[in-house]
């Protein structure tokens, strides 16, 4: 195992110029691409990219990947990226569930841990929750498990020796036999086959990103101030960064090819909103942007879990309670048609559990709507999907919190 100073070491590249790299190697696949066509496309000269070229394989992170044909002379050595040589959590920490995914450094989640929880069940509870998840999660890699669920009062309340126990019990049975030691070593959280870069953690807002601090999360309003990175960071002993939900899945989805300028809306146990404009997301400069769900749209409307009435939230969620869909994506739809007026988006995508429970009624229903205005304002139509990543979305974007900037990427 390595350790979680390599880790640090490692998400602090030496250089810009080594992970653009990185980034490159990543994106060849496991084709790879040789030293000369990095020269070309990062610009830098052959000297230096095979001195970045030659630390990056002593690190473990790049390796030879074939030989490949020149016009002149002898064949080219092509290298590729070694997705293995570290990993990243991403923790999805919502009102009532907790799930944690490892991925490689190709984003492929080798890992996951899904369990219950309550967000307002106090620090402690919900602390000792999302480490059990990041430990499962990195025991499942290590096991070969499939990825797992288990109960609250076992996620909450269990040992962690008795939450791995069952984990493992739940989907290995005989086949697989991972002791409490082997699984939860003690002190710093640590990767088995490459050092873990750190930690993501999303869930809802408002909170504030630079200093990884909680506001008044809607509807748990004694978690305000609360210092989520600190607390956690000194519990797994590795870098933790904290942001939205809905911020990380719009991260991820850039990340994994999303272009230009989209709205990604969070449909779930709550309603947000996050903002990629020009290819970066948009947090604002107190990151509290992409509070979607409190922009009031009836005066004096109904009660909202905020303190106001009329939220676009409540009157989403109250039409989803009485099992008024229709009603629920029209009300998005009014929604997203402000967004599209306010920031003329390219694409508006839905996910979250409420819209995965019956995603071709919101995609008709948001579409229509924004159809409408497009007929109004004689513009196209600005197009509505379902968000790619299912219910992983925000838990997979919450890893590429850690791993953007390991590839050059400033927006993690």
């Amino acid at each position: 195992m390595t350790g979680a100073g390599a880790g640090a070491n490692l998400l602090a590249l030496r250089s810009h110029n080594a992970a653009l790299v990185l980034d490159l190697l990543r994106t060849a696949g496991s084709d790879g691409i040789s030293r000369l066509e990095l020269a070309e496309r990062t610009g830098l000269t052959p000297q230096a990219v095979s001195k970045i070229t030659a630390r990056l394989r002593e690190d473990g992170l790049a390796a030879e990947a074939g030989r490949r044909a020149s016009t002149g002379g002898k064949p080219r050595t092509v290298l590729r990226l070694v997705p293995e040589a570290a990993y990243a959590v991403g923790v999805h920490l919502d009102r009532d569930e907790v799930r944690a995914v490892l991925v490689d450094l190709r984003g492929t989640v080798v890992g996951e841990r899904r369990a219950a929880l309550d967000l307002g069940a106090g620090a402690g509870a919900v602390l000792t929750a999302v480490t059990d998840a990041v430990r499962v999660a990195d025991a499942v890699r290590a096991t070969g498990a499939d990825a797992v669920r288990v109960p609250v009062t076992d996620a909450v309340r269990a040992t962690r020796a008795d939450a791995v126990a069952e984990a493992v019990r739940a989907k290995a049975a005989e086949a697989v036999r991972v002791t409490a030691t082997e699984a939860l070593p003690a002190g710093p959280l640590l990767a088995r086959a490459g050092s873990l870069l750190g930690v993501g953690v999303a869930l809802p807002g408002p909170l504030d990103h630079v200093r990884g601090v909680l506001h008044r999360v809607t509807g748990f309003p004694e978690w305000d101030g609360f210092p989520l990175r600190e607390a956690l960071a000194e519990r797994l002993g590795v870098p933790v960064v904290v942001d939205k939900d809905t911020n990380a899945a719009a991260l991820g989805l850039a990340a994994v090819g999303e272009g230009g300028s989209f709205a990604y809306l969070h449909l779930g146990t709550g309603l947000g909103a996050g903002l990629v404009i020009g290819g970066s997301v948009h947090r604002g400069a107190r990151t509290g942007a992409g509070e979607f769900g409190h922009q009031v749209i009836q005066l004096d409307g109904p009660p909202c879990t905020c303190g106001d009435r009329g939220c676009l939230e409540a009157l989403c969620l109250g039409a989803v309670a009485r099992g008024d869909v229709e009603e629920a994506a029209r009300v998005l739809g009014a929604g997203a048609a402000n967004l599209v007026g306010l920031l003329d988006i390219d694409v508006v995508l839905l996910g979250g559990r409420t819209v995965a429970a019956t995603p071709e009624a919101f995609v008709r229903g948001v579409g229509a709507v924004l159809g409408a205005r497009a007929r109004r304002t004689g513009e196209g139509a600005v197009p509505v999907r379902v968000a790619p990543g299912g219910g992983r979305v925000v838990a997979v974007g919450a890893a590429q919190l850690v791993l953007g900037p390991v590839f050059g990427r400033g927006d993690g």
